[in-house]
């Protein structure tokens, strides 16, 4: 099926994948300009399969939650 996505509200941001584990479906991003990586979760995946490939570039928002900050809506 083939998404289309919608804007969100909230501030976006630009970053990679550092990395992600298919089978799993958890992986981390990194954002451009900061040294830490954030945690991702393929549920939080917007528009297509759902799925992220190393270095790939991608934007998303980030929350605080279950102390340690996670990416939300990331769409490639």
């Amino acid at each position: 099926m083939d998404e289309t996505c919608e804007e969100t509200g909230g501030a976006r941001i630009k970053g990679f994948v550092q990395s992600f584990n298919r089978d799993r479906g958890y992986g981390f991003l990194v954002p451009y300009g900061a040294p830490d990586a954030v945690y991702v979760e393929r549920a939080d995946i917007e528009c297509g399969a759902r799925t992220l490939s190393e270095e790939q570039q991608v934007s998303f928002t980030v929350e605080f939650a279950a102390g340690r900050f996670v990416a939300k809506h990331v769409r490639p």
